[in-house]
């Protein structure tokens, strides 16, 4: 049995020498938000006025009984947060007295009678270590650390600790110098940490899981962490850590929901805390741990970076599959990716059968895309391609089908009025001009790109465009495709009117006087503008995209 010990501690005990504080490199980020930040401040400064003990919390240490050692299981955001306050308070301060208590704090500034060491009261992960150590823990730096742009910020983490320490400086700064004197002397004596130690690894990840489970501010992921690392060695934490840190924490929580799907091969029931270990996690505890690190989230987490950031690599059609990956990012919603990784993860060596998958996989995506299938029908034909990969079909699967009825509705709404589609119009224009570039790897990448009329929607009375067109020909034609072009500029709404001849030159050229769409080209390169070119250019475009995806 090993022994726990739990003691409420004040915080200049918390920052004294019977504790040397380390997050382990298997722990997820710093990661509060400004948000928590201030609530954190706010908490203390309405506490500075009573007399009251005020309580932080607990937090979960790996500590031998009478060893200053303390890896942080639990417990990192509230240490790192309190440092930076006390961290922007010494700079704001005069000189010695205030300044010098804090310093002491912050850093242990060793003795030698006693056999201890200068060195922080704190170490952030190996990854953001020397960051925090040189802008925050050394004094003086906190007005240089505000001032970083983003550039120079290489993690997550940093960005942080930045934003944090330039909203928590800018309401000190407001507080004034007494009110901070006030506030630091509460913190230091009246403010306590119920501190739970034990000196063994798996036991302090036991007390993690149950006190986070019950509602402290984790995410899934950070919990299946510690089901998963707990009994394995560093080699392990990091390549998680790694994972984590190249996705992002968002990405990375995501990451997960799309593993249960690829597994479970059907829509989630119930909230991914309760399905992910049924479903997943399960069947690789009891030693196997190593094997989901190794065989499922790393190679998922590098599928997912090769997706999200566009950067597969491969000797042959490396752009053409990147730009499969560029067209389903333009979708409205996300449940592609669960069979993209899949095939990323099993057949990224296979460039040429990835850009079959990938082409099919878009064909069903934009399908669905276009004819409005909402969640529940459309998360089942995922699954159900899912289900087919794991019984070994792969670019033959049923599920890349598309019926008679699925494709003649998928013309018929290419064939509507389609500039009033919002979601999809944009996406169906950049599609079919791709087709009619002849460039399978063609993605056009202008930080600028609209949806534009020949035909204007409203001509002005007088216009030669309500003599060209009749009221019923151009409630026809106005918003179908045979009347879209694309730019790669916003629009100037006086020439958006001028006749046809006029407009083509000062409206779709660039000052170069090229179009930069094939589309666009196509209607520079008329002489007029008429119901019969929109019919015959209709019929056209239609042909085109049917063609393309095989409607």
């Amino acid at each position: 049995m090993h022994k726990l010990e739990a003691h409420e501690v004040p915080l200049h005990k918390v920052f004294g020498s019977d504790y040397d504080f380390r997050i382990p490199d298997y722990q997820r980020p710093y990661a509060w938000g400004t948000e928590q930040a201030h609530q954190l401040l706010e908490d203390l400064v309405e506490a500075v006025d009573s007399d009251e003990p005020y309580f932080l919390g607990s937090m979960v240490l790996v500590k031998a009984d009478g060893k200053a050692d303390s890896e942080v299981i639990d417990g990192q955001q509230r240490l790192t947060t309190l440092t930076i306050l006390l961290a922007i308070v010494r700079d704001l301060a005069a000189p010695g007295g205030i300044r010098d208590s804090l310093g002491k704090m912050i850093v242990e500034q060793g003795d030698e009678l006693l056999g201890l060491k200068a060195k922080p009261r704190l170490a952030l992960r190996e990854r953001d270590q020397a960051f925090f150590r040189t802008y925050v823990q050394e004094p003086g730096r906190v007005g240089d650390l505000v001032a970083l742009g983003d550039g120079v910020l290489k993690t997550d983490a940093q960005k942080a600790i930045r934003d944090n320490a330039k909203a928590l400086r800018a309401a000190l700064v407001g507080l004034g110098e007494e009110a901070r004197h006030r506030l630091v002397k509460m913190i230091s004596s009246q403010t306590f940490l119920v501190v739970v130690s034990t000196p063994n690894l798996a036991s302090a990840h036991r007390i993690f899981s149950v006190m986070n489970a019950r509602g402290l501010d984790l995410s899934p992921a950070d919990i299946f962490k510690s089901k998963v690392i707990g009994e394995l060695d560093d080699e392990y934490a990091k390549k998680w850590d790694e994972a984590e840190v190249r996705l992002g924490r968002n990405d990375f929580a995501d990451l997960f929901l799309y593993i249960r799907m690829i597994f479970a091969k059907e829509r989630a029931k119930q909230d991914l805390m309760t399905e992910f270990p049924k479903q997943v996690l399960n069947q690789y505890l009891s030693g196997r741990q190593a094997e989901f690190v190794d065989d499922v989230l790393v190679p998922y987490a590098e599928a997912y970076e090769q997706i999200r950031d566009f950067e597969y690599e491969s000797t042959a059609k490396a752009e053409q599959i990147n730009s499969w990956f560029r067209r389903l990012a333009q979708i409205d919603n996300s449940d592609w990716l669960p069979p993209a990784l899949w095939a990323v993860r099993h057949h990224g060596h296979d460039p040429v059968w990835l850009d079959g998958f990938l082409a099919r996989l878009e064909r069903l995506a934009a399908s669905m895309f276009i004819r409005r299938i909402y969640t529940t029908p459309r998360v089942m034909r995922y699954s159900n391609l899912l289900r087919d990969l794991a019984a070994g079909h792969g670019l033959d699967s049923p599920a890349f089908v598309l019926d008679a009825d699925e494709r003649a509705e998928t013309v018929r709404q290419l064939d509507g009025a389609l500039y009033l589609v919002q979601k999809t119009r944009r996406y169906v224009l950049l599609r079919l001009d791709e087709m009619l570039a002849g460039d399978p790897g063609a993605v056009y990448k202008f930080p600028v790109i609209t949806v534009e009329h020949v035909l204007p929607q409203s001509p002005k009375e007088g216009s030669v465009w309500l003599s060209d067109f009749t009221a019923e020909e151009r409630a026809t034609w106005t918003h179908r495709l045979a009347n879209l072009v694309l730019l790669n500029r916003w629009k100037n709404a006086q020439v958006s009117n001028n006749d046809f001849s006029t407009k083509k030159v000062k409206y779709f050229l660039s000052g170069k006087g090229v179009a930069a769409f094939a589309l666009t080209s196509q209607v520079v390169a008329q002489s007029e503008w008429t119901p019969a070119i929109l019919e015959t250019r209709q019929k056209e475009l239609l042909r085109t995209l049917s063609e393309g995806w095989d409607l």
